[in-house]
């Protein structure tokens, strides 16, 4: 299911029982926080704040958090669902004979309705101010009392790449510094610090052309915050997730295309080298990341719907809404990382791991050292770089039952021999490491060791009973009056 817009996904959450609406003033400052992060904590429903204190906006927040709420914003009964369908695109040859060419041509035609179609306007250009606007009008929210500033949290930031003049969108947060400027939160390993980092080198310009959408279909929202490769249009992966075409439409004042059912647009530029303090910021860590200097986006035109509804989100100590929308990534993305390691069974990123800090994977073990190499590929393959800890089981492991993977790695491991210490890029975020970007990452062969390994000893059996004493005890069971 296609939603048309950022209303349509809103009455879906309502009519599923998913959303519950405020109807008294609330405070954008720390209080929409408190009562989002409780609901999520309380697996809650999606707030909507119909009266928000200083703004005529609603706000909607906890649209994504639950995994019952990701599926209803993708328009599938299951995430894997998804999966599947990367897996079958994937695994799309040549046919043989007419017949299997025949056969072809449905997916062919299909694939052709990803690409993204730019249109001549839309509802984003309702309303087009170019000058009397404030970015203050916005309901935008302070989340943690330590914050050094509003912080716009759901946008959809659209730049182009420099070189190619491909469209990148990607979600990063942007500190409010005055009515018509933001912080930009490019960290030095994304697409959009790319396109500034080329500009800035190659010295032809003073400014880079930047974008912000604010709200609009559930799909094309998510979509920028997937970790893509270089120059793969997400808005091309919104229309794969939502089997339809994302209506693009052009800026008022700059040259960049943003989703025409967009709620809220933010159009303006970075000034290539100007650079101001932003943060801190309370993050998806569960700590404060601390106050850097990043580039700034100047607004220079405002365009939005009439009535818009402004989308937000917060992070903080997990789980949050982020935890739902990143176990998504793992089940979409599970096939993309098994093309490249067959071996892999599972993966799971719990929630206390927030992303990066902890990855579990389960494999088919076939050879002496096969747990190193496939710590070594996750470490050498886009985000997945910035695992700060890779465990390692056998494929009998049950990844997503964390109480498992914990007793049986603490089992199976000889910390000398087992665990593997490597320097190399990590988070941004991460405010242990040593250097901004750079420190260590841990792997843990926690699977079972063979001779061929240099383990000579006899390796016992996990306890478990006997079937037919299991099915005895079934009947006898319920005859005691257990259950």
């Amino acid at each position: 299911m296609a939603y048309s817009d950022l209303r349509e996904f809103i009455s879906a959450l309502e009519k599923a029982g998913e959303l519950k609406r405020v109807p008294f003033e609330v405070d954008s400052e720390l209080e929409i926080t408190e009562f989002a992060d409780r609901s999520v904590k309380q697996n809650g429903p999606a707030l909507l704040f119909e009266k928000v204190k200083g703004s005529e906006m609603p706000v909607l927040i906890n649209a994504f958090a639950s995994m019952k709420r990701m599926e209803l914003a993708l328009g599938v009964n299951s995430v894997e669902e998804i999966a599947t369908r990367i897996t079958d695109y994937l695994k799309m040859q040549m046919p043989q004979g007419i017949m299997g060419k025949l056969k072809m041509l449905p997916m062919l035609a299909d694939i052709g309705s990803f690409f993204p179609k730019i249109t001549s306007g839309g509802p984003c250009k309702e309303v087009i101010k170019r000058d009397k606007f404030s970015l203050f009008d916005l309901p935008i929210l302070k989340c943690w009392p330590e914050d050094g500033g509003r912080y716009i949290t759901l946008p959809m930031v659209f730049s182009k790449n420099p070189e190619t003049g491909k469209r990148n969108c990607g979600m990063y947060r942007m500190q409010i510094f005055d009515d018509r400027t933001a912080g930009m939160h490019w960290q030095t390993h994304k697409q959009g610090a790319a396109h500034y980092r080329h500009l800035l080198k190659e010295g032809k310009q003073k400014r880079m052309d930047v974008a912000v959408a604010i709200g609009s279909d559930p799909a094309t929202m998510y979509s920028a915050i997937l970790p893509l490769p270089p120059d793969i249009d997400e808005m091309m992966i919104s229309g794969f997730i939502r089997s339809k075409p994302v209506e693009m439409v052009k800026c008022e004042t700059n040259d960049i295309e943003v989703p025409a059912n967009s709620e809220i647009v933010l159009e303006g530029y970075v000034e290539l080298g100007e650079l101001r303090t932003e943060g801190p910021f309370g993050d998806h860590t569960g700590f404060y990341s601390l106050a850097d200097e990043y580039p700034v986006f100047h607004v220079t035109c405002v365009t939005h719907r009439k009535h818009p509804v402004y989308p937000t989100t917060i992070v903080g100590p997990p789980p949050m809404e982020d935890f739902y929308m990143g176990k998504a990534i793992e089940r979409i993305f599970l096939p993309l990382m098994r093309l490249q390691l067959p071996e892999v069974r599972d993966i799971c990123m719990p929630a206390e791991g927030i992303f990066h800090n902890l990855i579990l994977v389960s494999l088919k073990k076939a050879y002496p050292g096969h747990a190193r190499k496939v710590m070594h590929s996750i470490w050498g393959t886009g985000q997945a770089m910035f695992s700060k800890v890779i465990v390692v089981v056998d494929e009998d492991v049950d990844v997503q039952n964390v109480s498992e993977v914990a007793w049986k790695a603490l089992n199976n491991i000889d910390p000398q021999r087992d665990i593997e210490f490597v320097m190399g890029p990590v988070d941004s975020l991460d405010h242990a490491s040593r250097l901004i970007n750079y420190g260590s990452k841990m792997g843990i062969d926690a699977t079972k060791k063979w001779p061929t390994e240099g383990f000579t000893r006899p390796w016992p059996d996990v306890i478990t009973m006997k079937p037919e004493v299991k099915t005895r005890v079934d009947e006898l069971w319920k005859k005691a009056g257990l259950g």
